[in-house]
């Protein structure tokens, strides 16, 4: 087996995990990481609230942190991630081959522009869904960079059909692009279900949602470009019997967002970590992510809530509604943006539900399986073998 360097922002609980597994199933490979968020309680400006995953990020894989000397470090921002030792730490490993994650920042910049080793392999998960065009004085100088950074790669890790699109549309052969999917520990959300369901019912009594009731969940950050806000609208204008809504999260919108709406079928709950989610996910009955952007990616709860079993209602503008979701059999969306269509989307996947529950299920069980850990390197050893 060749060995794989990894370079990525931070320790997440989307990609971590899989790191470990690849470890477990015989790759050599040592992840480079640019920051240490998510491994020390830091400041979430998303979720504005301290942040520190409750899982285990670190262990089972070779891992280094390469001094990142950014003022404010950090992904929300060009310099935030700013190492100028990292070439000199790859070199020094000595891969055969660097996946690379993200482009839009100077370390992975500046990597892809002055790397003369093994070949690169892009994984991102840009898409052109919900992007406004700029002016023409400010699209040119913007292609014109992208394209430039992409040409330094070698292959393509996409995780689906819209970064697919958004890789093609910026100059990239398909033939160097290969399906690397965006996936979960889909046996460990599986299991959390499986055992969460009477903390999913005490989870609900403790906010007071009635037991008879239907839920319809949104979990995230209270941002913008998630709009909670049509959400709500959206399930006001439902009218929907004996259903809640339970918004859990943290963010700027969310301290005038419930101010404005104490109706009594509208409940809250503070940012769920890890391993707090199965219960949220067993106390409903419908996950939906309305999510507008600009910049909206794949959504991975999406992943988790069907790995979990639970059905999901998304916006047109979520990077996997393409991959995920097949309408009225997997899941159902709407035109994002749209509070009208939403709501009635709404009555209609519960509606659904009352009578085909079992069968969206059995569909949903799936669909996800092919979005799973083995898939996802499987598309990778695909795209290594090519590079090289």
């Amino acid at each position: 087996m060749s060995r794989l360097a990894i370079v990525i922002s931070h320790p997440t609980q989307y990609y971590s995990p899989w790191f470990r597994w690849l470890a477990g199933a015989g790759w050599t490979l040592r992840v480079f990481y640019l920051w240490d968020f998510g491994v020390t309680r830091q400041h979430d400006p998303g979720f504005q609230a301290q942040l520190q995953w409750d899982l285990d990020l670190l262990s089972g894989y070779e891992h280094e942190f390469v001094p990142n000397t950014a003022r404010h470090p950090g992904t929300a921002r060009f310099f935030g991630l700013r190492n100028p030792s990292l070439s000199a730490r790859l070199r020094a490993w000595r891969p055969d081959a660097v996946l690379v994650y993200g482009y839009g920042w100077w370390s992975q910049a500046r990597l892809a522009l002055t790397w003369r080793g093994s070949p690169l392999i892009l994984r991102g998960d840009s898409t052109l869904l919900g992007r406004e065009t700029p002016p023409p004085h400010r699209r040119r100088p913007q292609q014109w960079l992208t394209r430039l950074l992409l040409k330094r790669y070698q292959a393509f890790a996409s995780v689906g059909i819209a970064h697919t699109r958004f890789l093609v549309a910026h100059g990239v052969a398909r033939e160097r692009i290969f399906l690397v999917p965006h996936c979960v520990d889909n046996d460990r959300w599986a299991a959390g279900a499986a055992s969460a369901k009477e903390a999913g019912l005490a989870f609900r009594a403790s906010l007071g949602i009635p037991a008879s009731d239907r839920v319809v969940l949104f979990a995230g950050k209270f941002g913008a470009k998630k709009r909670p806000d049509l959400l709500i609208e959206a399930f006001q204008t439902a009218a929907l019997a004996q259903t809640s809504l339970l918004m859990i999260g943290d963010g700027p919108l969310r301290t005038d967002l419930q101010a404005r709406n104490r109706n009594a079928n509208v409940f809250w709950a503070p940012f769920q970590n890890q391993l707090e989610m199965p219960h949220a996910f067993a106390a409903a009955d419908l996950l939906v992510l309305p999510s507008h952007g600009p910049g909206e990616t794949w959504g991975l709860i999406v992943n988790e809530a069907m790995a979990s079993g639970l059905p999901c209602l998304v916006s047109t503008h979520v990077g996997c509604r393409e991959d995920l979701i097949s309408e009225d059999v997997t899941g159902w969306s709407f035109p994002a943006g749209d509070s009208a269509a939403l709501a009635a989307r709404l009555q209609h996947a519960l509606s659904a539900l009352e009578t085909r529950r079992n069968e969206l299920r059995a569909a949903i069980a799936q669909r996800i399986a092919n979005y799973s850990y083995a898939a996802a390197a499987a598309g990778l050893r695909a795209a290594v073998a090519a590079a090289n």
